[in-house]
């Protein structure tokens, strides 16, 4: 189970920390990553990382105001986000997955076998 927290709104430029707590597997063998989807719009990934906090992956939109890190010991994935803009508005989704993929694959979400419900994030113009 993954639970995503941490979402609410916020003016441009500012900032928010996502958090998502994972339950009932064996978090340090999954990659997890972050996903959002916005209003209208498809769910589109946002960043990943692998099972030992080592390699990153970000979509471009969010490259160098995004940062995803983990904590194997608390079962925790973060998602620190900086400098955010009102296209940054979604439903932002935690997901978990198996470690069995080259590392691009994790930017689909088939790539992925666990998700959270979502957390909202609004950020005002």
């Amino acid at each position: 189970q993954l639970q995503a927290s941490g979402g609410g709104l916020v003016q441009a430029w500012g900032s928010l920390r996502l958090s998502c707590a994972a339950s009932g597997l064996a978090f340090g063998t999954y990659v997890m990553g972050w996903f959002r989807q916005a209003p209208g719009k498809e769910r589109e990934f946002v960043a990943s990382i692998n099972w030992s906090s080592g390699p990153t992956n970000s979509a471009d939109s969010v490259k160098g105001r995004f940062t995803i890190s983990r904590d194997n010991a608390k079962n925790m994935v973060y998602l620190r986000m900086n400098s955010l803009k009102p296209e940054d508005t979604a439903v932002y989704y935690c997901a978990a997955g198996p470690a069995y993929y080259s590392s691009n694959y994790y930017n689909t979400e088939s790539a992925y076998r666990y998700w959270g419900q979502g957390t909202v994030v609004t950020v005002s113009s």
